[in-house]
């Protein structure tokens, strides 16, 4: 019982930080709720089963890389952000404006397979605490899910769905504290009774890193901030992006600890939901917390991302392909991705559609370094960073799941 009371302490505690005024109105934090209601979603929830799976008491050093990898992507989207403030209405070098409508592109089809992974992740924590927890019944949810949006996107648009955004993300946070809370108080109990955890690395080097790369939509969500000069300007944008990637490493870096050390890798084929299993022994009222913040996370980012491709191709193909079209595609694909493929390797699917689109972020960024006259070096770390992002969309993998 102490334990619950701990956990729904750190989870009120940080909802009625998030509602005070002070932080409520505060136009710094505001700009980043939606780069980070992004990077943290329901992903977060899976990431502790499976790099404890494969890396074992190394999953805090790989998910620091991921995180690192992450922060490198999102320092050539902030200098692309600078350049084209600065260029105004020029857009910069003609390189990089061409670049700038393949990244368009490349980032409406990764919001078509992302939608596809918010579902699916959705699908699986809603039947997850009842009697039909099993992947047909959660396909048929993520199925009706699909449906819901293309109905509402069709008839009605998102804009009263949107406004889910900031009640999820204050949700999503403060079960996160809570979780952190009661897995710090069940490490306690583990080191007292000399049961942490140890395990080595259950994966070999190359094929780690593949499947490291494959988790790229887990720390995604950041580039957002690139395309809300609508609302503010290039400079706060920068800094909202800087504080919701450092927030989501902090929370990411010391939940992968906590996981690590304090359970055991699990026997068997990996479920997506496995960390249902794993908190329940943590603290009794973990499992309904996260499936409730899973749920609501899940589906409001699915609504997010369904609505930004479909005004990406209204606006790609000049008006050729409507907003409600691009919903009725993304359904369709979405559905045979859901019906062909595990939620791990519609993870690996969304994290190299992603991966493709920073790396031609990070050209975009060298195209604007160079026309800046900036050193060679920086130029070449630019092209390096491409290379990555390339090298993850031809070669991340899934995880082995059940």
């Amino acid at each position: 019982m102490s334990v619950n009371l701990l956990v729904l302490g750190a989870a009120l505690a940080v909802a009625a930080a998030l509602v005070h005024p002070r932080v409520a109105r505060a136009r710094l934090w505001r700009a980043a709720l939606t780069p980070l209601a992004s990077i943290i979603g329901s992903g977060f929830l899976v990431l502790g089963p499976v790099l404890d799976a494969s890396y074992g008491v190394a999953a805090p050093l790989v998910m620091a890389g991921l995180c690192a990898l992450a922060w490198a992507f999102g320092a050539a989207i902030r200098l692309n952000i600078a350049a084209i403030e600065a260029a105004g209405a020029q857009g910069g070098p003609p390189a990089a404006r061409r670049l700038e409508t393949l990244a368009s592109w490349a980032l409406a089809f990764a919001y078509v397979v992302s939608v596809a992974y918010y579902l699916n992740l959705f699908g699986a924590f809603a039947v997850r605490l009842t009697e039909v927890d099993d992947r047909h019944h959660a396909r048929l949810v993520a199925s009706a899910a699909f449906a819901v949006i293309l109905a509402v996107g069709w008839l009605r648009g998102f804009g009263a769905l949107e406004r889910m955004e900031q009640i999820a993300v204050g949700l999503k946070l403060a079960v996160i504290a809570g979780l952190l809370a009661g897995l710090c108080a069940w490490l306690w109990r583990q080191a007292e009774a000399g049961a942490l955890s140890a395990d080595p690395p259950r994966i070999d080097p190359l094929h780690g890193a593949a499947v490291a790369l494959g988790l790229i939509v887990t720390v995604q969500g950041f580039e957002t901030s690139r395309y809300l000069g609508h609302a503010y300007d290039a400079r706060t944008r920068i800094r909202s992006m800087r504080l919701a990637q450092g927030l989501a490493t902090a929370i990411y870096v010391a939940y992968a600890a906590l996981y690590a050390l304090g359970f055991a890798p699990p026997e068997g084929p990996l479920r997506e939901t496995a960390v249902i299993d794993a908190v329940r022994a943590a603290a009794p009222i973990l499992p309904a917390l996260l499936v409730a913040a899973a749920l609501s996370a899940q589906f409001s980012a699915a609504i997010a991302d369904a609505a930004g491709s479909g005004g990406l191709m209204h606006e790609l193909t000049r008006g050729r392909i409507a907003p409600r079209h691009g919903y009725a595609l993304l359904t369709a694909i979405g559905l045979a991705l859901t019906w062909r493929a595990n939620v791990f390797e519609i993870i690996a699917y969304a994290s190299r559609a992603f991966a493709l689109y920073y790396a031609i972020q990070a050209l975009i960024a060298a195209e604007h370094a160079r026309a800046a006259g900036v050193g060679r070096a920086r130029i070449a770390g630019l092209w390096a960073l491409a290379a990555i992002g390339a090298a993850a969309a031809l070669f991340g993998a899934p995880v082995e799941g059940g």
